[in-house]
């Protein structure tokens, strides 16, 4: 006779295994046919790499795949691999099956990168940790410069072919800059006309939605659009989310937006309806990937990217309401952007260069510029109040930390092309973000370094005693390897004045 002890045993050997996006999208005749996610596997049976690092230590890489097979991104493993260094994202696998992956984009025709042979930059693996239902994984965060492209593909939609799309992003990191993209482009890197593109599109570029921004539109080439033509579309809402469900699709003579709340709730349509005119029906889209970046390599925008399919075929708004479901199920939360020793809001703090060269000298500024001084608690107040910061909430993102100087009060340490500077704040986005540091545990494993919240890969360097945002291994000189960890570590004590 059968026992009900033997049939719960049963129940946890072999637990239920849930549908993933793809499993979803392929039962409604649509299936996956690029799946890319930094965060988990987008099939139920998918246990291979989601993408690869690349560590700056060594040049040593390894590969980052799911705690087991439909699951969440081994973060675990990341941070490991990545303890006392710095770490890029060199590559964003496709789990279709059909080799689309995702590299380091090259130059085209409207950007070059600044690497020697004009690549785009690539994202520190640590910009965007978040949490899929408590477990910890980590998204594209992708600053100006930053991009990943395919332009070989395989079984991408071409022509007017039926395709469809959807992307998990960031509702919080935007500009309004081309084009912080994902989804189908110009195999040549070059702008090759009207309709030779669909990709998803987020930020406050292009043909508006209502209200201010940012909003979900469609990159068709040599346009952003919201809805019909070049008009405004009240029907395309401003997005208050922080994590946001963006689809883009489109079929002979139709296409569509949608998007919603990627952590709850369904998902609205924006728009769908005729293509527009001017050279966009029908479509000769080329099937190239894009992530991050415009067709041409406009790489001036920016975002953040969790998880992002295409299909073959028009799917149905059915099947992607399932999907947008999956994704509220995957519980995707915010975590913390700091490590290491507090650094809290409202104290007042020095900074101690830890490199054995120069263990005496502090974080200062003379007028704008900052540098590195030899201060002592005998020095003029003047120069202890100009090596002295109060900690405030991030003036960007309240989960960091901006610094106003004692002696400038309203003035804040701020990169600008990189540099470190003590400006007034303007009041804009770009100061705000700027502006913006997340401390983490000190890369040579004392004290602190200071990571910039816009550039992740960027951090509180001096050179030649004077303060950089600094990556490691960059294209400008004081992006040097030699001492960078040393560089780039600082202890943190009270302030002077």
């Amino acid at each position: 006779m059968f026992q009900f002890s033997s049939l719960l045993a049963l129940c946890f050997v072999a637990p239920l295994v849930t549908a993933g996006p793809c499993d979803i999208y392929a039962s409604g005749g649509t299936p996956c046919v690029a799946a890319h996610s930094t965060t988990r596997a987008l099939f139920s049976s998918y246990s291979g790499s989601l993408y690869q690092i690349n560590r700056g230590s060594d040049g040593a890489t390894t590969n980052i795949g799911p705690l087991s097979a439909g699951g969440v991104a081994n973060a675990s493993t990341q941070d490991s691999f990545c303890a006392n260094t710095t770490c890029l994202i060199t590559t964003i696998f496709d789990q279709s099956g059909r080799d689309n992956h995702l590299t380091q984009a090259p130059p085209g025709g409207a950007a070059r990168g600044t690497d020697p042979n004009g690549f785009d930059n690539l994202a520190a693996a640590d910009g965007a940790p978040v949490t899929l239902n408590g477990q910890k994984a980590y998204g594209v965060f992708i600053p100006p410069g930053t991009g990943y492209r395919n332009d070989a593909t395989n079984g991408i939609a071409v022509g007017d072919a039926a395709e469809g799309m959807y992307a998990v992003l960031d509702g919080t990191h935007f500009n309004g800059n081309c084009c912080f993209d994902y989804g189908n482009a110009e195999t040549s890197a070059h702008d090759t006309g009207n309709g030779h593109m669909e990709a998803i599109y987020f930020g406050t570029g292009g043909a508006a939605g209502a209200g201010s921004g940012p909003w979900v539109l469609a990159d068709l080439e040599n346009g952003l659009f919201s809805g019909p033509n070049r008009s405004v579309n009240p029907s395309d809402p401003t997005i208050t989310s922080r994590f946001v469900t963006a689809v883009v699709k489109g079929e002979p003579g139709t296409w569509a937006i949608r998007g919603g709340n990627a952590s709850s709730g369904l998902l609205s349509t924006f728009w769908s309806g005729a293509r527009p005119s001017g050279g966009y029906n029908p479509m000769q889209k080329e099937g190239a990937i894009i992530l991050g970046i415009g067709g041409d390599n406009s790489n001036g925008a920016q975002g953040t990217f969790y998880e992002g399919v295409m299909t073959s075929g028009y799917p149905s708004d059915a099947t992607e309401n399932s999907v947008q479901a999956n994704v509220a199920a995957a519980g995707y939360a915010t975590t913390s952007l700091t490590s290491g020793p507090a650094i809290s809001v409202g104290s007042a703090v020095s900074f101690r260069a830890t490199t054995a060269c120069c263990t005496t000298r502090y974080i200062a500024h003379t007028g704008a510029t900052v540098n590195t001084q030899v201060v002592s608690s005998n020095d003029t107040n003047a120069l202890k109040l100009s090596a002295s910061w109060n900690v405030v909430a991030g003036l960007a993102s309240s989960a960091c930390v901006s610094f106003e100087s004692r002696d400038t009060p309203g003035s804040f340490i701020r990169h600008s092309d990189f540099q470190l500077f003590v400006n007034a704040t303007d009041g804009s986005k770009l100061f705000r973000e700027d502006a913006t540091w997340c401390p983490r545990a000190g890369l040579n494993g004392q004290g602190n370094s200071i990571r910039s919240w816009s550039y992740p890969a960027h951090y509180f360097r001096h050179f030649n005693a004077i303060l950089y945002a600094a990556s490691n291994g960059g294209a400008d000189t004081f992006d040097a390897t030699a001492l960078f960890n040393n560089d780039t570590t600082w202890i943190v004590g009270p302030a002077f004045a």
